[in-house]
């Protein structure tokens, strides 16, 4: 790379000319919707409400009109609800329009009608379609009467545009904050800098192939958001650990490329073997059924590969091309700095000299912190994670008021029209059922028949999964039960499901990653394990802030009473990835310094000599760009930024820099130690450069 940089940056520029021209309508074309479990009875229940029942499904739109003085047959209330149908009436993606029906959808005291506009296309398509017409339906409001649009569809259009806006925020406020701890961790712009540089080519070229994925299969808007964020933190990661290394081989080597050589072939394998690990404890993610959390694991992977590119190609070339000028507009400090921090190497010996101690001290956090995790519940976002003047709350909350606490979370029942009248009196006659509409027959002749269940909780309330169950269960067994509660719990159910399984997934290909690049069984069963327990002490601190609420008046929000059900399987791995890459960075270091010695002492004490400032550092930008997000004012990107700032925050101060070198001490030798037979399988991988 370094001999060749013309090609090097000609080809990136390529690159990112064609991804880039891509990249700016990457939040505009991209999906909004998906949040669902394929194959459940709820899926099924939306798509035969779609082919048969004019689409009313989950995903139908439903406007909320009200009025304190006028009741829905007034003349004021009949124009609005004329220009609601109007509104609807140009776009082929609305289905059939139903007003507010009598004793179904207009209140008892006939002030509130909703009025809805079947779905006649994707999830995805529907949600685009509100952030299209959502404007022009509110904008009906006046004289006393007012129009929300409300239904799922609404709710992910105000969900996800809250989300952006705040992730939008939180990224421009990490960036200088980045910016600042860079220059302090490297003493020099210039190199503060490049990190910076490599990570814009990395989110540009993710950008741009995001959008042109979108054109072959459906990639949720949140899979750019979680992009963003990782490639900032990955990118500046990796260019920490190779910048730093290549200064310190400048000092040796007789020329930058002889440098950029020495860099690639120690630091160089330990990010390319992290890259894949984090892609691997990502694609474990692909096993969940649900297209929103498939496509955020693509996102992030898509994200990391291009970040990783840029580090292994564009990097290299870039700092053969500058060589000494790296260190130019230096900081006073910055010329005393040494690769090899003394700091570091005194910390080295004292958890030599004393490990014990330590080692007890690190284990009494995680293990403390880890405990509440046992008590953690989880279950779908609420409606209180949208704000509280977005147009869906407002009409959701006024249904409530209006025609009971469970109105806006109706069951959808469809079953063969001859099971018609028994499915309504078993359903009629459940526990937690407020009352069953009639049924309404399928206008194609198809022998189908639809009842709507009013449930007496809120939707998200924690009885609304017995109610589901319980009328599953007494149903006849051609009735199918769906709407956009079932579908929250049909997604929940499979989350909870295959998190175990992709649990033990991360664990082994992380160990199995490990054990290849280390070629020794003990360290890598240990590293894998330390990540797993700093990974269950970042979910017992979220247990403990967002399930019980300790912080959120500091942090301003108020606590659902669970985690978001996405959570444990999404964050789980992304914390993985994230512990894993440290001890990448550390094992492989301190690697190298017992294949040249031999020593385990001084492959424990010069192996955080040697890496501990870059871990520190990169655990500093991280725990910046993941906090900003603890900002945002929605409460999932509020919880992403605290739980994965937590995690790193752990990782790198408890594990990286106390545990995980204590344990090198306790194990000596056989911490390196493989059998004959494992050493003739395994690639050989030096990180050492000869």
């Amino acid at each position: 790379m370094a001999g060749h940089t013309r090609w090097v940056f000609g080809a990136w520029l390529i690159v990112l000319v064609a991804l880039g021209s891509a990249a700016p309508s990457v939040f505009t074309s991209l999906a909004g919707a998906g949040w669902q479990a394929d194959g459940s009875e709820s899926v099924q229940v939306r798509e035969l409400a779609q082919q048969h029942f004019g689409g009313n499904s989950s995903a139908a739109v439903q406007v909320v009109v009200h009025s304190d003085t006028e009741t829905v047959d007034s003349p004021a209330m009949q124009r609005v609800l004329a220009g609601v149908t109007t509104e609807f009436a140009g776009d082929s993606r609305f289905g059939t329009v139903v007003p507010p029906q009598p004793g179904m959808t207009i209140s008892p005291d006939g002030h509130t009608g909703i009025l809805v506009a079947g779905a006649n296309a994707s999830t995805d398509d529907m949600v685009r379609a509100v952030d299209e017409h959502k404007q022009a339906l509110t904008a009906l409001s006046g004289e006393g009467i007012e129009v929300y649009p409300t239904g799922a569809s609404a709710l992910w259009s105000d969900f996800n545009k809250a989300n952006h806006d705040a992730m939008i925020k939180a990224e421009l406020f990490s960036w200088p904050v980045t910016l600042g701890i860079m220059v302090l961790a490297f003493g020099s712009l210039v190199a503060a800098g490049l990190p910076l540089l490599l990570t814009v080519a990395g989110l540009v070229a993710s950008a741009g192939g995001l959008v042109l994925l979108n054109q072959i299969t459906p990639i949720s808007v949140w899979a750019m958001n979680f992009a963003m964020m990782f490639a900032l933190a990955l990118g500046i990661d990796y260019a920490l650990f190779i910048v730093a290394r290549f200064r310190d081989a400048l000092t040796r080597a007789g020329s930058a490329r002889a440098a950029v050589a020495e860099t690639m072939d120690t630091a160089g394998k330990a990010v390319l073997l992290s890259g894949l690990t984090v892609l691997v404890s990502l694609s474990a993610v692909l096993l969940v059924p649900a297209p929103a959390v498939r496509t955020m694991a693509v996102g992030i992977m898509l994200a990391v590969v291009f970040v990783l590119a840029a580090t292994l190609t564009l990097l290299p070339a870039a700092l053969g091309g500058l060589g000494g000028r790296i260190n130019a507009a230096a900081l006073p400090y910055a010329t005393r700095q040494q690769h090899r921090s003394p700091r570091f190497a005194r910390w080295g010996e004292l958890l030599h000299a004393r490990p014990w101690p330590f080692a007890i001290a690190a284990l009494a956090v995680l293990i403390g912190l880890a405990i509440p995790v046992l008590g953690l519940k989880v279950a779908m976002p609420s409606i209180q994670v949208v704000p509280a003047d977005a147009p869906v709350r407002q009409g959701y909350e006024l249904v409530q008021q209006q025609l009971g606490t469970g109105a806006p979370g109706a069951l959808q029942i469809i079953t063969p029209a001859g099971d018609a009248a028994e499915t309504a009196r078993i359903a009629a006659a459940g526990d937690g059922i407020a009352m069953v509409t009639p049924a309404q027959p399928a206008g194609d002749g198809s022998g189908l028949v639809m009842m709507q269940a009013l449930p007496t909780v809120d939707p998200s309330d924690g009885q609304m999964g017995t109610i589901l169950d319980g009328l599953r269960d007494r149903l006849p067994a051609g009735a199918l039960v769906g709407g956009a509660p079932a579908e929250n719990l049909d997604l929940q159910g499979a989350l909870n499901h295959y998190l175990p399984i992709i649990v033990a997934v991360i664990l082994a290909l992380g160990f199995v990653l490990l054990l290849v690049a280390l070629r020794a069984p003990l360290i890598a069963a240990l590293g894998t394990l330390v990540s797993l327990l700093s990974t269950a002490a970042a979910f017992g601190v979220a247990k403990l802030i967002f399930q019980d609420g300790h912080g959120a008046g500091l942090l301003g929000f108020t606590p659902q009473g669970f985690l978001d059900g996405w959570g444990p399987v999404f964050f789980f791995a992304m914390i993985f990835a994230i512990a894993m890459d440290y001890t990448v960075f550390l094992l492989a270091t301190a690697k190298e310094h017992y294949e040249h010695s031999n020593d385990p002492k001084i492959a424990h004490v010069d192996g955080l000599a040697h890496s501990g400032r870059v871990i520190f550092a990169a655990a500093s930008v991280m725990v910046a760009v993941f906090f900003t997000f603890a900002l945002a004012q929605p409460l999932p990107p509020k919880e992403m930024g605290i739980i994965l700032g937590v995690a790193v925050l752990l990782d790198a101060i408890v594990v990286r820099l106390v545990l995980l070198p204590v344990l090198l001490r306790l194990t000596g030798h056989a911490a390196w130690w493989s059998p004959r037979w494992l050493r003739a399988v395994l690639p050989a991988i030096d990180f050492s450069h000869r």
